[in-house]
């Protein structure tokens, strides 16, 4: 289990010019002038006596009343809200065309990694525009697949979706998780492969747990059932991990860990391919955790801790006999892999597998009884394969300058697979053999975009201290820089995550039309980030989050600077801990964008704490309720630094089952807009409905908010939008 699949659940917190293609034309801006599209903002009630006392600071919040996403007000709102988006967005005239050529474009077969359990080959597949990943199964890899499990059949208008999931040792049965519209919150369900049918077993209220099974029954974490009231915006306490046996009623599952004393926090359990431990990894936010395991082969027997602080991260990779692999940055920014005995698991007995580097170690995979590491090299993936003793044995020739997402192998199996893409190649999957390193294409897409018309250059530019960023920026070959190019500049800044190169549908369904229409798509890897190890991170948290935007600032000036764009086609876009840096990144100068889109964003940094899992966050950004935190929280928080002044053109998306960013953020920070912007500029707020905060979003519902947020910019930047076949069709 890597970091990232570990913490990504609590995080906010989950972005070319040669000849265009045959239906497309050039960009046609010199003669398009778009018509000026009047907004009436509907009016929104400001409750003037709602205030708090910070420290002796009063500081008031009228729209609080936002927060209760069950009142009829706030229904009342979003829908009025809505409407008036929707008006605006109804008269771009291109705002169909860029639906229908998205559509086309997103039509491609799409494939997982394959992984075997059970003698067979396991892998998703989507055959274009189907609003979910299916499962399906292959005797060999040369049989044909058959499906297993089709989430698109979860419900009826492709809103409930596959989570989390994990085979039981034998691979004759899978568990697996629901989400019904977009929430946090998981239902797993079991489903007997051998008989090809789903039993009666179904567990609930889990929220970012694992599924670890252990011969009849799996361990899995759980909240207590909250009230419906709560559900999507209480705050997320008292975790516990059960064991559920098959066939028993979830009220029968056995208590197995828990810590009443400490309700904020979590639990993750893991078991070893031979069953013979069970890990538990304890955090209480997105960084540090403590670690412990149990023998399973011993009767009656305790945890056993291997740390019980929380300053640093301990990912359980798995064991290797009587010895358990951890990968860590206590003592190595960036990460080295130990093994601990289980006999003797202090530290001092702590064997150094592989060292620290001077390339971030970002996961660990034991395949083909090798160690095969992803590392982190000037942001773009480096994979290396060592014997089990650490000793380095080839480093793997790689397609190009790009990521490798996902890299799945048995233990015993001597073939593996791995996934990889870069901004403007969607994902090919790869076999390699772990003996020779040879590669192979399993499975490569066939897409109506052309790749070979594009191209991605990496640059270092200074942010305001002299700190050197690096930045991907992508465009057509030959593309003429004269400063007036539309252009999208991507970030996200937080929680040790790494925004590497990659064809990806949750940030980069909006890069192939900007680049199509002879634009600029740039990606800046800013402090905050997991790119460098643990220093780039902290040197992004808390009362150093101001480099975060300065990081960012830097990025947009560079490319003016270097006649990219102009702030007249300059739009910035970032998700989750993403929105927040556009939220205070457009408030901070608004003078630098042309259109902002903050999506899902942490916009209320004095109240993001109060919500659901909120509270983990604080690592990277302090708490309100500490004096000095607050000050540096109130000094950007978007919400509280909005004036009477211009804005971008601004688009708000969130979501009303978000139970990870509630959106309460989006409502109040767009209320807040609306009151004082002074411009002509739009500034409106999209709120969908029965999707979440983005994992598990139906395809159709990606493809519709990607055109809405496309043709906003692109009208916004005074752009023509024009395909070919959207006349004749």
């Amino acid at each position: 289990m890597t970091k990232k699949l570990f913490f990504f659940s609590l995080l906010i917190l989950a972005y070319a010019s040669c000849t265009l293609p045959e239906e497309q034309t050039a960009r046609q801006s010199a003669t398009f002038e778009p018509k000026v599209i009047k907004v009436n903002y509907p009016a929104t009630f400001k409750d003037t006596s709602v205030q708090d006392n910070y420290h002796g600071k009063i500081v008031k919040d009228p729209y609080r009343w936002l927060e209760d996403d069950h009142a009829d007000n706030t229904k009342k709102w979003v829908k009025t809200q809505n409407n008036t988006t929707f008006s605006y967005l109804d008269q771009i005239p291109y705002r169909e065309a860029i639906q229908k050529r998205l559509e086309k474009m997103w039509n491609y077969e799409r494939y997982s990694p394959p992984f075997k359990e059970g003698g067979k080959y396991y892998y998703f597949k989507n055959d274009g525009l189907q609003n979910q990943n299916v499962l399906v199964v292959q005797d060999d890899l040369e049989s044909d697949a058959r499906i297993t499990l089709n989430p698109n059949k979860f419900s009826e208008d492709g809103t409930a979706s596959l989570g989390g999931y994990a085979f039981s040792k034998d691979g004759r049965y899978l568990a697996y998780e629901v989400s019904e519209g977009g929430s946090d919150w998981r239902t797993v369900y079991v489903k007997d492969l051998e008989k090809d049918q789903k039993l009666e077993d179904k567990v609930e209220w889990c929220k970012f747990s694992n599924i670890a099974w252990y011969q009849d029954g799996f361990f899995y974490s759980r909240y207590p059932k909250p009230s419906e009231e709560e559900a999507l915006k209480g705050r997320n306490q008292f975790q516990q991990v059960f064991y559920h046996k098959l066939g028993n009623p979830q009220e029968e599952d056995q208590l197995i860990f828990a810590d009443r004393a400490n309700p904020n926090r979590g639990f993750f359990a893991n078991t070893t391919d031979d069953q013979k431990y069970l890990a538990i990894s304890v955090w209480e936010s997105t960084s540090g955790n403590a670690l412990y395991f149990k023998d399973l082969s011993k009767a009656d027997s305790e945890f056993v801790p291997v740390v019980e602080t929380f300053d640093n991260d301990y990912v359980f990779v798995g064991n290797a006999g009587d010895r358990i692999l951890v990968l860590t940055n206590y003592k190595a920014d960036n990460n080295r892999l130990v093994a601990v005995s289980t006999s003797r698991p202090e530290e001092g007995y702590w064997e150094e597998i592989i060292p620290e580097s001077k390339d971030k170690l970002s996961s660990v995979t034991l395949a083909g009884g090798k160690i095969v590491a992803n590392y982190i090299h000037n942001a773009s993936s480096k994979i290396s394969i060592f014997d089990m003793k650490g000793q380095l044995e080839q480093d793997v020739q790689l397609p190009g300058v790009g990521t490798v997402n996902t890299f799945n192998g048995k233990k015993k199996e001597q073939l593996a697979f791995y996934s990889f893409t870069t901004y403007n190649r969607p994902t090919t999957i790869y076999s390699i053999d772990l003996e020779t390193g040879e590669n192979k294409i399993f499975k490569q897409p066939n897409i109506d975009f052309d790749s070979d018309l594009y191209e991605t250059k990496q640059v270092w530019y200074k942010s305001y201290d002299g700190t050197e960023v690096p930045m991907f920026i992508t465009h057509k070959k030959g593309l003429k820089l004269d400063g007036k190019r539309p252009t999208l500049l991507y970030g996200y800044g937080g929680f040790d995550i790494s925004i590497l190169p990659g064809f990806n549908t949750t940030r980069l369904n909006l890069a192939p039309i900007i680049l199509e229409n002879d634009g600029v798509f740039a990606v800046a890897n800013i402090r905050g980030g997991g790119e460098f190890g643990k220093k780039w991170h902290k040197a992004g948290t808390k009362d150093k989050k101001q480099n975060v935007f300065d990081d960012f600032h830097s990025a947009a000036e560079y490319l003016i600077d270097q006649k990219y764009t102009s702030n007249e086609k300059l739009a910035i876009y970032g998700r989750s801990n993403g929105g927040l840096l556009v939220g205070a990144c457009m408030t901070q100068r608004p003078d630098l964008y042309k259109v902002a889109l903050p999506a899902v964003g942490v916009l209320d940094m004095l109240r993001y704490h109060e919500f659901t899992i909120g509270r983990a966050w604080a690592v990277d950004y302090g708490l309100s309720e500490n004096p000095e935190a607050f000050d540096y929280l109130y000094a950007y928080s978007p919400i509280h630094n909005v004036k009477q002044t211009a804005y971008p053109a601004t688009l708000v998306t969130t979501a009303d089952h978000d139970d990870r960013v509630v959106p309460a953020h989006s409502f109040k920070f767009a209320a807040t807009l609306q009151e004082y912007h002074q411009g002509d500029n739009p500034v409106l707020i999209r709120i969908e409905s029965s999707a979440g905060h983005g994992a598990g979003k139906p395809t159709s519902k990606k493809i519709e908010e990607a055109a809405d947020i496309l043709s906003f910019t692109m009208y916004n930047f005074g752009e023509n939008v024009v395909y070919e076949y959207d006349v004749a069709q």
